[in-house]
């Protein structure tokens, strides 16, 4: 676990997966950017996924959560609030594809998502990955370009008959 004042990240538990279903859907539906039309952002999150889902999704693939330890932000469940996830499919030999990283829409650009990524890495370098890979929305292209990922070609996913644009990027790790 690693922890700040504010926030400590840990490997996903399945006692936050709804919460984590909450906080993709809320950092879906509050972009703002011209090249995402309402009905591309309804598609891609028309509602929040199934706990079960997100559950299933997230322990078959190394996963871990950025949670705010603060006072202020304990839900009154006085359980601490997902702020962030991020996770890493590890199926493919010697490489991990980036499934999701998403930063609750009060907390970004604050280096969060530096900090999800950070650990992510270095795990894969202790795994002996050669390499991470990520279909990138708009918003994350940058991102991920200044962690060293490099475009190897555009790319895009069809949900509900509505086409949602992204780039697929690369890092090698050796």
């Amino acid at each position: 676990m690693t922890q700040t004042a504010q926030y400590s990240i840990i490997t996903f538990r399945p006692a936050f997966a709804q919460q984590v279903s909450e906080l993709v859907h809320q950092s879906v539906r509050q972009i703002s950017h011209r090249r995402y039309s309402q009905a591309q952002l309804a598609a891609w999150s028309t509602k929040p996924r199934s706990a079960k889902h997100w559950q299933l999704r997230l322990t078959r693939s190394q996963s871990w959560l950025m949670l705010a330890t603060n006072k202020a932000d304990t839900l009154a469940s006085q359980q601490p609030k997902v702020i962030g996830v991020i996770n890493v499919e590890t199926h493919f030999k010697s490489r991990g594809y980036i499934d999701s990283l998403y930063i609750a829409p009060a907390y970004q650009q604050q280096g969060l998502a530096c900090q999800l990524y950070e650990t992510l890495e270095k795990w894969a370098l202790s795994q002996g990955y050669a390499e991470l890979n990520v279909d990138a929305s708009y918003l994350s292209k940058a991102f991920f370009i200044k962690q060293g990922f490099t475009l190897i070609q555009p790319s895009y996913q069809i949900s509900q008959q509505q086409v949602i644009n992204s780039f697929y990027l690369s890092k090698p790790l050796t």
